[in-house]
């Protein structure tokens, strides 16, 4: 598929090729080796053994063996054209299935909140309500895609990460830190997330010790695989979680065992395989806390089910997903300080085709249908006293992406239509006939881009540059175009540096546009946010360190906030466009091969644990933001950022099947919120340390892990405190 002709470098063979007939390098009709990937971390995510780096993939084989690793046909999404790991321009940060399995998390959430870049904002535990933040900006400016597809809800991003997959499904998950608008369009104003779910059967897992979920156990015939897994956890506050997952591939005609040992000819025979996964999940908590009349007002019920699906064959690949998630949770103080019974019920409908032709000319088609069902209750149960919100929105799209190899470089080019509904009780315009009572007003806007972008790759330099366009019908403006450069230059064989400019934007939500009940007042003229980051830093790698370092500069114009006046009589949220916001950052991180460090034999039985598994991290970022701001004058989000974020994370062998994993963060948060006495308080700084224990055997695993060690009281939003020490066991098996 990628024939780097205009990089005239050696032929590249693989140390062990794919069993995948139509994988990335299939058609390639030669063997291909990575000699060398170089280690890259989510920054402090986890400590987990080294991850694969967009670092050097020309490296000899004779460099050491303990840093050598497959790359299984991994694309990542920081650009248009479909670029493995190690030729990606911009810096994408991989966090591969290990890490994820070694976690002391129960969420997506609670993983990014290790991530130094990253603000995570709960407003309830286990995945309840949480707003996603990258470098300073709020949850409303970052793209949530699940296997590529956007998935953002343009309700409210409050909901943006009811996902219909757990961590069990997750094969990886990539972030991209800073504007992203032509990788992913509207919405993607300071960065992204991918969510990247295990392809059935034929993903298999490494499956450490201690690990989460033991990975591909597999029945292998002569006609595919199969593998049954079930989980079981439970813990404090009455937590409860029940999971079931199945996967089976099939080979669609006999395959012999040659095709698997070596790279295909140039003709590029490929045997049909069909896949599918199905996964279900249920979920319980009793919260911790109560109102004052004494009735729970933090539980949690939520259940999941997701199914994937796909086709391969010489000539085409497919693949589909189908999911639905619905919960209720008691949402306390969420909203107003005045009420402590608040309730919502959330259900999402998740659909997505997508597909990829080979030859010359390779066409990557995608259609996908979103639907979300939210409900909320400032008083619970009683609409007779307070109206509840009913909203329902509807998201279709259309994403037609092309590209092609040239001996000049990778040209992708495209468009994409999305199309954004919403009816409701509270949110948009007045319908003139409505068939429900429920949804008396609602909004339709469409958006429509078109993005070209070519990449070159060189020995030492690579470079990928383009724009994209973009026309939306809400504020029925011409079309924008939005450029963006990305620049690396490799010096030496573990010292990297790379620099970039980019552009973006984001539309207004359906909640800042006409949200204007319950003490809040929306401007529906408010103005798209748009922003220019410049960005420059550097990756160094070795055996015994991997260290990273960037400092980026964010203009930003028409920043969208809920801003109060304390000063009025009646004072009220009000969502407003910022006139401008700079942002200057510093980020980097330090990882440490612990082996290394000890100098341990290479043959020796704790050296064969500690090298693949033990290590140390330790991220900081520093944000500052030139937004003058009043004491006066409250913010809901851009002007409450993480000054300061601090995080460690030490992960050890401590056996053959022992694993320990320890997790730090500090967190100094700039900002004022009125508390219930009505009196203005600062966010306080705050540190956690949550631990991990887990037991790894060949048919089953069991772990224990707590969260806020210390017992710590804070809060990541004013007046809704997050809970104390949460201790919680599960077990996993393999049935077969």
């Amino acid at each position: 598929m990628y024939k780097t002709l205009f990089n005239q470098r050696k032929a590249l063979r693989f140390r062990q090729f794919t069993r995948k007939g139509w994988a990335l390098f299939a058609c390639l009709g030669r063997v291909v080796t990575i000699g060398v990937l170089s280690a890259a971390t989510l920054q402090s995510a986890t400590a987990a053994h080294r991850h694969v780096s967009t670092d050097d993939t020309e490296q000899a084989d004779t460099t050491t063996a303990e840093k050598e690793a497959t790359l299984d046909d991994i694309e990542v999404t920081g650009t248009r054209a479909p670029l493995s790991l190690g030729q990606a321009v911009r810096m994408v940060t991989v966090l591969g299935r290990d890490d994820i399995q070694a976690a002391p998390v129960q969420s997506i959430n609670d993983l990014l909140k290790m991530a130094a870049g990253v603000d995570v904002r709960q407003r309830g535990p286990i995945g309840a309500q949480t707003d996603v933040g990258i470098r300073g900006g709020t949850g409303e400016q970052i793209t949530t895609l699940l296997n590529g597809i956007n998935i953002c809800d343009p309700q409210t991003s409050h909901n943006a990460f009811d996902l219909p997959c757990d961590l069990s499904d997750i094969l990886r998950i990539e972030v991209l830190e800073g504007p992203a608008g032509r990788a992913f369009g509207t919405s993607s104003l300071i960065g992204a997330v991918n969510i990247v779910t295990i392809e059935g059967a034929r993903a298999r897992g490494s499956g450490g010790a201690g690990a989460r979920e033991s990975g591909g156990t597999e029945a292998r015939g002569s006609g595919g695989a199969r593998e049954v897994q079930a989980r079981a956890e439970g813990g404090s506050f009455g937590y409860a979680n029940l999971g079931f997952r199945y996967s089976l591939s099939s080979l669609l005609s006999p395959l012999s065992s040659k095709n698997y040992s070596r790279a295909p000819e140039p003709t590029c025979p490929r045997t049909p395989e069909l896949f599918s996964t199905i996964s279900t999940s249920y979920t319980r908590s009793d919260g911790y806390s109560r109102a004052k009349s004494g009735a729970l007002n933090s539980d949690y019920q939520g259940a999941k089910a997701f199914y994937q699906g796909g086709y391969g064959d010489e000539h085409v690949r497919l693949n589909w997903h189908a999911g639905v998630t619905t919960k209720g949770f008691g949402s306390n103080t969420f909203y107003s300080a005045r009420y402590d019974e608040q309730f919502e019920q959330t259900t999402k409908l998740f659909t997505a085709l997508q597909g990829e032709t080979t030859g010359w000319l390779h066409f990557r088609p995608a259609v996908y249908w979103n639907r979300s069902y939210d409900r909320f209750e400032l008083i619970r149960g009683e609409e007779s006293k307070v109206p509840f919100n009913h909203h329902r929105t509807d998201v279709f799209g259309i994403n037609l992406n092309s590209y092609f190899d040239s001996s000049l470089g990778r040209t992708a080019f495209g468009a994409e239509f999305r199309n954004e509904d919403i009816v409701s009780s509270t949110l948009g315009e007045p319908r003139t006939s409505s068939p429900s009572t429920k949804y008396q007003y609602g909004l339709n806007r469409s958006n429509l881009s078109f993005h070209l972008e070519h990449n070159v790759l060189l020995r030492r330099f690579a470079l990928s540059a383009g724009f994209i366009a973009v026309r939306n019908t809400w504020n029925q403006t011409t079309f924008t175009v939005y450029p963006g450069v990305d620049a690396s230059l490799r010096l030496g064989s573990g010292l990297r540096l790379y620099a970039s400019y980019n552009s973006s934007l984001r539309m207004p939500s359906f909640t800042e546009l006409y949200y204007s009940v319950g003490g809040h007042k929306a401007d529906k003229y408010l103005k798209p946010e748009e922003l220019q980051a410049v960005e420059g830093g550097f990756r160094f790698t070795s055996p015994l360190v991997t260290a990273k370092c960037a400092v980026f500069h964010h203009h930003a114009r028409n920043m969208i906030d809920w801003v109060m006046d304390t000063r009025a009589a009646d004072p009220v949220w009000e969502s407003v466009n910022h006139t401008r916001v700079n942002t200057l950052g510093e980020e980097v991180s330090v990882d440490i091969a612990l082996s290394e460090l000890l100098h341990l034999p290479p043959r020796g039985r704790l050296s064969s644990f500690l090298i693949p598994h033990s290590s140390f991290l330790i991220s900081y970022c520093h944000l500052h933001q030139n937004k003058q701001e009043q004491p006066y004058l409250q913010s809901q989000y851009s002007l409450e950022y993480l000054r300061h974020k601090l995080t460690a994370q030490l992960r050890l062998q401590l056996a053959e099947r022992l694993a320990l994993t320890l997790g730090y963060r500090f967190q100094d948060r700039t900002g004022h919120y009125t508390d219930t006495d009505g009196e203005t308080r600062p966010y306080r700084p705050y540190s956690i340390l949550d631990s991990r224990l887990g037991w790894q055997q060949d048919q089953w695993s069991f772990y224990i892990e707590a969260n806020n060690l210390t017992n710590r009281h804070y809060v990541d939003y004013g007046n809704v405190p997050q809970p104390g020490t949460w201790l919680m066991t599960g077990i996993t098996c393999r049935l077969f």
